[in-house]
C-alpha cells in the first residue's frame, strides 16, 4: 500500500521541524474551521487544508497537488472498491427483509430481563455490514416499536442497540474509518478485524446493556409514537402478534406480507464476509506459505474478493430468497451506490491530505519525537482522533486526519500493533457525540428528548465506547 510504502522510506523533510509541525496544525485548523465555522463540505476543507499544508511547508504547489492527486487515487482502489461492496450489500439486507428477520428473530426470543441484550445483539449485527447512517434509520422504528410493546425504558433498550451498531462503526472493517485507516497505515485487514471483534464485544457489552441501566434512571421517557404505529399495524396484519412478543410467525414473511430469508440463510450471508477474511488471516498465521489451504484462503479472504462473495451469494439468498426478481435485485443494488458518494469523496480527500503530510516530511518528523519520547504510540493516536472529533463531529473525518498525521509511524510497528493503532484511532474517533455531529441530532429527534437528556444518554455512551475501547486497545497491546 502506498502509506506502508512511504512510511518505509523515510521522506526528507521539505523544511525545519518548527515550520512543518506548524504546516500540520494550520493544515488541520483550516480544515476543522471550514467543516465547523463555514459549513464547506469535508471534501472540500480537507482538499483545502492539504493546499494549506504545502504551502506553509514550502513545498512547490505543483509537487503538492500530484501528492494530494496521489493519495485519491491510491485511496480510492483501496478502499473505495470495498465501501461499495459493502453499501450493495447493506441496501439488500435491508431491501430483502434479511435486517427484520434478524431482529424479529432475536428480540422475540427474549425475555424482559435479557431483551437489552438481545438489541445489543441486533444493533451489532445490523451494524456489521452496514453504514452507520443506514443501520441508525434502520433500527429507530425498530428500537420505538421495542419499547412500546415490552414496556421497558426507551433507554434500557435504544442504548444498547446503538452501542452494538456504533462499536461496529468504528472498529470493525468493512466500515469506511477502519478501512481507510488500515489503508494509510499498511495494516492486515484480517488481523484488524480478528482483534477489532474481539475488542468490540466486551465495549458493546460495557456501553450497551450495563450503561442502559443508569441511562434509563436519569433519562426515564417512554417511546415516542414516531414511525411506530404504522409499523404496528404492518406486523399485526401479518401475524396478530400480541403485546411482549415480536415473533416471526410460522411463515417468516415480512413485515409487509412478502416472503423473507430465513434466520440461518440470513446469518450465514452477513458472516460470510468476515469468516473469509479472518480465515485468510488465521491461514497466513499457521499454515506453511506454498500450502494448498493457505493459497485457497489467501484468495477468497482478500477483502475485494470476500465481500464481492458476499454481495453475489446475497444477491441469491436475499434477493431470490426473498421473492424479488432479476430488475428487483438490480435496482436495489443501483440504490444503493447515490447515498455513500459523499462518504467516498471524503475518504478519498482523506487520503489525498494522508499523502501531502507524507511527502512534506512531517511525518519523519512526527515519527522521530514519538520514538524518542515516552508517549504510548496508541494513546498519542486515541488523542489525535478525539480532537478532531471534537471539533469536526465527524467520526469519519477524525480517523482519516489521524490516521494521515500517524501512518509514518506504522514502519516502527509489528503487524499487531499496526493494527491496534487502527483500533486506537477507530476508538477516539466516536467520542463525545455533540452538536456538532449529525448523529446527535438524528438520536435527538427520534428518541424525542432534549439536547441535556441526549447529551446525559447518546453522547455519554458514544464517550463510553471511546473510553473503554482505548483500555481494551491499552491492554490488548500488552500481549500483541
Amino acid at each position: 500500500m502506498s502509506a506502508l510504502a512511504a512510511a518505509a522510506d523515510p521522506v526528507v523533510p521539505a523544511s525545519g521541524t518548527g515550520q512543518l509541525v506548524l504546516a500540520a496544525l494550520v493544515g488541520i485548523a483550516v480544515i476543522v474551521l471550514l467543516i465547523t465555522r463555514f459549513k464547506i463540505h469535508p471534501f472540500l476543507g480537507l482538499t483545502i487544508g492539504s493546499l494549506v499544508v504545502g504551502a506553509i511547508a514550502s513545498r512547490p504547489m505543483a509537487d503538492t497537488a500530484a501528492s494530494f492527486s496521489t493519495g485519491v487515487g491510491s485511496t480510492v482502489a483501496g478502499v473505495g472498491l470495498l465501501i461499495a461492496l459493502g453499501a450493495m450489500f447493506g441496501r439488500l439486507l435491508a431491501d430483502s427483509g434479511a435486517a427484520d428477520q434478524i431482529v424479529d428473530t432475536i428480540v422475540g426470543r427474549a425475555s424482559a430481563r435479557a431483551l437489552p441484550w438481545a438489541m445489543a445483539l441486533v444493533g451489532a449485527l445490523i451494524g456489521l455490514p452496514m453504514f452507520f447512517e443506514i443501520g441508525l434509520v434502520l433500527l429507530m422504528p425498530v428500537i420505538l416499536l421495542v419499547s412500546r410493546r415490552s414496556g421497558l425504558s426507551l433507554m434500557a433498550v435504544g442504548i444498547p442497540a446503538l452501542a452494538g451498531l456504533s462499536v461496529m462503526h468504528g472498529l470493525v472493517p468493512p466500515h469506511p474509518g477502519p478501512l481507510v485507516a488500515i489503508d494509510a497505515l499498511g495494516a492486515d485487514l484480517g488481523i484488524t478485524l480478528g482483534l477489532g471483534v474481539l475488542i468490540a464485544i466486551p465495549t458493546i457489552v460495557v456501553a450497551g446493556p450495563l450503561f442502559a441501566r443508569f441511562a434509563a434512571r436519569w433519562v426515564d421517557v417512554a417511546a415516542p409514537a414516531t414511525f411506530v404505529t404504522e409499523r404496528e399495524a404492518q406486523l399485526a396484519s401479518v401475524g396478530g402478534r400480541g403485546s411482549g412478543s415480536t415473533s416471526t410467525g410460522a411463515a417468516g414473511d415480512d413485515a409487509v406480507g412478502g416472503p423473507r430469508p430465513s434466520f440461518g440463510v440470513t446469518l450465514f450471508t452477513v458472516l460470510l464476509p468476515v469468516v473469509l477474511m479472518m480465515g485468510k488471516a488465521l491461514a497466513d498465521i499457521f499454515a506453511a506459505e506454498g500450502h494448498a489451504v493457505r493459497t485457497v484462503l489467501d484468495f477468497l479472504g482478500t477483502p475485494m474478493i470476500a465481500l464481492l462473495l458476499a454481495v453475489l451469494v446475497a444477491m441469491v439468498t436475499f434477493g431470490r430468497g426473498s421473492g424479488m426478481d432479476l430488475r428487483q435485485v438490480s435496482g436495489s443494488l443501483e440504490k444503493s451506490l447515490p447515498p455513500i458518494a459523499g462518504i467516498l469523496l471524503i475518504v478519498a480527500a482523506g487520503g489525498g491530505f494522508k499523502q501531502t503530510l507524507i511527502d512534506t516530511g512531517i511525518g519523519t518528523v512526527i515519527a522521530d519525537a514519538v520514538q524518542d519520547s515516552s508517549v504510548s504510540v496508541l494513546l498519542l493516536a486515541w488523542v489525535v482522533a478525539v480532537l478532531i472529533r471534537l471539533a469536526t463531529g465527524s467520526a469519519t473525518v477524525a480517523t482519516v486526519t489521524a490516521s494521515g498525521v500517524l501512518a509514518p509511524l506504522a514502519a516502527q510497528l509489528s503487524t499487531g500493533e499496526t493494527s491496534l493503532l487502527v483500533l486506537a484511532i477507530g476508538a477516539g474517533s466516536l467520542f463525545f457525540s455533540h452538536v456538532n455531529d449529525a448523529g446527535f441530532w438524528l438520536v435527538k429527534e427520534y428518541f424525542g428528548v432534549s439536547v441535556v437528556q441526549n447529551l446525559k444518554t447518546w453522547s455519554a455512551m458514544e464517550t463510553l465506547i471511546s473510553v473503554t475501547g482505548l483500555v481494551l486497545v491499552l491492554i490488548a497491546g500488552v500481549f500483541v
